[in-house]
């Protein structure tokens, strides 16, 4: 009992002291890598002792990152996954081999480090980038994937000299620190691309290409746009609930009904980047085979824990869970929702208060009862205001102060023939996976 007082005594530090982004927003963002190259030279530079692979971009990035240390785990190489933000538990973010850092881990390195945490105040981010590399040096692992978290150029994790980049596309999110136009958040995202180390680029955008080119030619480097190589000519659903797809690498099938058990149809954009990453990282002297892939591709959620991505969390009523929470991804989850069979449609919704949701509210569907709520953080928008412009943009439902009474709602509403969709923020899923 002492010991798990003493746990969330810790996570209670970390979460108030330091300040946290996705709790409190724009307070939190550190515009610069100073205390977290004091942090590397603190702790002896542990990111040197491992390989890595750097994964950015707007939407896909967990997906990818998460399919990739899947296989790498497969293919029986010990692999650090760094990711964020958890969903339900703070020791998501750091994972050897699907494992969650121990509770006792965070404990002894936020006790034994005060010290360096009082001297330079870093952010939450910054000190959790900092343990998972320690982590992931001292537990000897062979090669670490690792996520960005926002933007590349200023994000902690970009101190890593990974043997791949990955940027997976871009679009509008994040604009107040990131810019406002897509080749701005694109020259963002590019601060990762580093020299002689080969890029690739999951989906060819119109006014990103040109960005990523510039950059990779600016510092010698080979880049890839992955659906200039592969493609997807079919997809389907196996009936143990996988999506099949058929992968072609420059217009020849070279991986038929290949199953993965993600099923967002965006995964079809992810998948792609996963192969050519895995193309060259094979070059790179990492041996992965066929079989790997096939592998780790159909239980990749199963191996890495990864939660939130079009999950089905029931059935009649089918109720679903999406982290979706840009317009890009919006988009994908809208067209999700257009595709699957039901009568009546259920969404339960809610965002975070600093983003702009007006065209996020035009894409949603209207034919559907909402349930408009907050999730329990700080930053979470006020579920009247939401109302509010949801009505606006022709959106009908009613207002509900937490997320359980709002879901709880829903199901009580529904029939089994009905969906049930809760999304807007990962905290809106935070609460109901």
């Amino acid at each position: 009992m002492q010991y798990k007082m003493k746990y969330k005594k810790t996570l209670e530090f970390l979460f108030s002291q330091l300040p946290m982004y996705q709790r409190i927003g724009k307070a939190a963002y550190k515009s610069d890598l100073n205390n977290t190259l004091a942090l590397d030279k603190y702790f002896d530079h542990p990111h040197k002792k491992f390989k890595t692979i750097h994964v950015a971009g707007t939407n896909g990035k967990g997906s990818v990152s998460h399919c990739l240390a899947a296989i790498l785990q497969t293919a029986a190489y010990k692999v650090g996954l760094y990711t964020s933000p958890h969903l339900k538990d703070f020791r998501e973010r750091i994972k050897i081999n699907g494992n969650k850092i121990p509770e006792k881990y965070i404990i002894s390195f936020v006790e034994q480090n005060q010290n360096i945490i009082k001297k330079i105040k870093p952010s939450f981010f910054e000190i959790t980038v900092a343990m998972a590399f320690d982590y992931f040096a001292k537990e000897e692992v062979d090669i670490a994937v690792i996520e960005v978290g926002m933007g590349g150029r200023l994000d902690s994790t970009n101190i890593i000299n990974p043997i791949v980049s990955i940027i997976t596309n871009i679009s509008l999110d994040h604009t107040q620190f990131l810019g406002d136009t897509i080749e701005k958040i694109a020259y963002e995202k590019a601060g990762i691309i580093k020299q002689n180390i080969p890029v690739v680029i999951g989906e060819t955008q119109k006014f990103s290409k040109q960005v990523f080119v510039n950059k990779a030619n600016s510092v010698n480097t080979k880049i890839y746009f992955a659906d200039n190589t592969y493609s997807i000519d079919y997809s389907m659903l196996s009936t143990d609930n996988k999506q099949v797809f058929n992968i072609l690498k420059n217009s020849e099938i070279i991986y038929k009904n290949l199953e993965v058990d993600l099923l967002g149809l965006y995964q079809k954009k992810n998948i792609i980047t996963v192969l050519q990453t895995i193309d060259i990282i094979k070059d790179k002297g990492i041996n992965i085979n066929s079989e790997n892939i096939y592998t780790g591709l159909k239980n990749a959620s199963k191996i890495t824990g990864l939660l939130g991505r079009w999950q089905i969390l029931g059935n009649n009523p089918l109720i679903v869970c999406d982290t979706g929470h840009n317009v890009d991804s919006i988009k994908n989850v809208v067209y999700q929702i257009k595709n699957t069979a039901f009568k009546q449609l259920h969404i339960v919704m809610g965002f975070v208060n600093d983003k702009n949701i007006d065209e996020i509210l035009s894409l949603m569907p209207k034919d559907a009862t909402y349930y408009f709520t907050r999730a329990n953080i700080p930053r979470a928008l006020d579920e009247n205001i939401l109302s509010d412009k949801a009505i606006a943009k022709g959106l009908h439902g009613e207002q509900y102060h937490t997320v359980e009474e709002a879901f709880n709602t829903a199901k009580k509403n529904t029939n089994k023939d009905d969906l049930i969709f809760i999304g807007g923020s990962n905290f809106i899923v935070a609460e109901v996976v």
